[in-house]
């Protein structure tokens, strides 16, 4: 059908995206984006747009391989990080950093903050490293009304140590000058920047409604751009 089409940014692909973990439209077959990752980079190509990207250093978390050659090939100087992965360019933790400061132009980590325990002490060390006018798109998956904190680690939930909510990003509020929230009405919808799901993560016992929640199962996603 004509409205189960899609086209995707980063690789060009158009037709049905493929569902992931019960969500329909999720993935595209070609390159494997998710929703995520075609908001972001639509978003990222926004934020850059009138600035030189070829005078910056950037420095990408937990690369993700779709995004990968597109920020590789964007900045002077594209260099990764991650704190168990080894095909990367520095084996790090993000709670304290290796690096001097003001090292950075753009730092990138999407759903990664709900993987760090102290993600306060990270989100200050983002802003060490970022010199002055720097940028970080930090988004992390709202899943709540309000975040909840876990004692440890849930393996039920990829290792997350927090479920965050629509107040998370406060703590962005905290620590950087100023924050821009960009949400999936932000892009096109041909693109398919939203989150389906399935009645059940819909609704729960006819009481609880997902924040985000807008129509026909569909979630809006958001992320947010931190200046330093």
């Amino acid at each position: 059908m004509f409205e189960d089409q899609f086209t995707c940014p980063l690789c060009g692909f158009h037709g049905a995206f493929m569902a992931v973990r019960g969500r329909p439209h999720a993935q595209c077959p070609q390159c494997l984006s998710l929703e995520r990752h075609r908001l972001q980079f639509v978003m990222l190509k926004k934020v850059f747009e009138e600035r030189d990207t070829k005078k910056m250093t950037a420095l990408h978390f937990a690369p993700e391989q779709c995004l990968r050659p597109h920020m590789s090939a964007m900045f002077k100087n594209y260099q990764t990080a991650d704190l168990y992965n080894k095909n990367v360019d520095h084996q790090v933790d993000m709670q304290s950093l290796p690096f001097a400061d003001e090292t950075y132009d753009f730092i990138f980590a999407s759903h990664v903050l709900e993987h760090i325990q102290n993600d306060i002490k990270a989100l200050y060390e983002i802003k060490r490293v970022l010199r002055p006018n720097g940028i970080a798109i930090l988004p992390v998956p709202i899943v709540g009304s309000i975040t909840i904190e876990y004692a440890e680690p849930d393996p039920n939930q990829d290792y997350h140590v927090r479920a965050p909510g629509i107040d998370y990003y406060d703590r962005y509020k905290t620590i950087f000058s100023s924050i821009v929230i960009a949400s999936s009405f932000d892009a096109e919808p041909s693109i398919q920047p939203f989150v389906y799901s399935k009645n059940e993560y819909v609704v729960s016992d006819e009481e609880w409604v997902h924040p985000y929640w807008i129509e026909g199962c569909k979630f809006i996603d958001e992320i947010p751009i931190c200046y330093r």
